[in-house]
């Protein structure tokens, strides 16, 4: 019963110190003579740790605005870290190559407690969607497929494949050309040459579609809406009534058209007026 009442006395005057702190805030900003403007929570897309910012090719394809690059990271040109994806440099370095990708939700780590470990992730790489590499070594032309994990220690050389859902225990090495599969990865038979072509074929790709991403997230807010605008007016408008066309009319004088007869009056340009008087004079 006690408990019930303390909770009950917590309770009120826990929502009393709120009303009182917002009639508080309230009044505050009725006497500020410069308005303050509060801060929205910054992006964490980019963040340092014990001074060690991330190193971004200024030719990097996309980092989306939910992704987060944390630390010693350095990323080469036309890579990319998708939509909630994390990669963390807080205790040892993270390399990341060219034309790579990062998938969604993917996470990409270091180790240094327990065993001190690097990663790095070479050229032409693609990590799948919700793929997990920690402290591990990636070579050029690798795939990950989603939700499969490379673990402490282990390296995936060049021109190799790890299957959806499997996990390379640490310490292990899958050797190039090789698609591996299971938990724990076991090797399945060599990739085929078509295989291995369609992976390039899938980084082209991804660099191409990151482009475009890239494109959308760097609109503002003005042009977002000038899109929604035209978006809905292409699909409500008839085709048979008149199309709006993406021109600007020649000869523009202060927006209201080519100068003439009518715009160059008096009573739309008084300054016309004013040149005509001083001539008589």
């Amino acid at each position: 019963m006690a408990t019930s009442v303390g909770g009950r006395v917590v309770l009120a005057l826990s929502s009393a110190a709120r009303k009182i702190g917002k009639s508080l805030d309230s009044m505050g900003a009725s006497m500020e003579v410069a308005k303050y403007t509060e801060k929205l929570v910054p992006s964490t897309r980019f963040v340092a740790v014990d001074g060690v910012a991330p190193f971004i090719s200024e030719t990097a394809a996309f980092v989306a605005p939910s992704a987060n690059v944390i630390g010693n990271v350095s990323m080469g040109p036309n890579s990319s870290v998708w939509y909630g994806a994390t990669v963390r440099g807080d205790v040892n370095k993270v390399t990341i190559g060219a034309n790579t990708s990062i998938g969604d939700r993917a996470m990409v780590h270091v180790a240094k407690i327990q065993g001190d470990f690097c990663t790095v992730i070479g050229d032409n790489v693609t990590v799948g969607p919700g793929a997990i590499v920690h402290a591990a070594t990636l070579g050029d032309n690798v795939v990950i497929g989603p939700c499969a994990q490379i673990l402490d220690g282990a390296t995936v050389e060049s021109r190799a494949k790890v299957a959806a859902g499997a996990v390379v225990t640490p310490g292990t090495t899958v050797k190039s050309g090789e698609l591996w599969a299971g938990s724990p990865a076991k090797m399945v038979r060599a990739l085929t040459a078509d295989e291995i072509a369609s992976m390039l074929e899938s980084v082209e790709e991804t660099a191409i579609l990151a482009a475009m991403h890239a494109t959308e997230c760097s609109k503002s807010y003005e042009e977002l809406v000038a899109d929604e605008a035209a978006f809905r007016d292409k699909e409500e408008r008839d085709p048979d009534y008149w199309q709006p066309k993406n021109w600007t009319e020649q000869g523009q004088v202060q927006g209201q058209g080519s100068p003439g007869r009518i715009f160059d009056n008096t009573l739309s340009h008084p300054e016309e007026g004013l040149k005509q008087s001083q001539n008589q004079k």
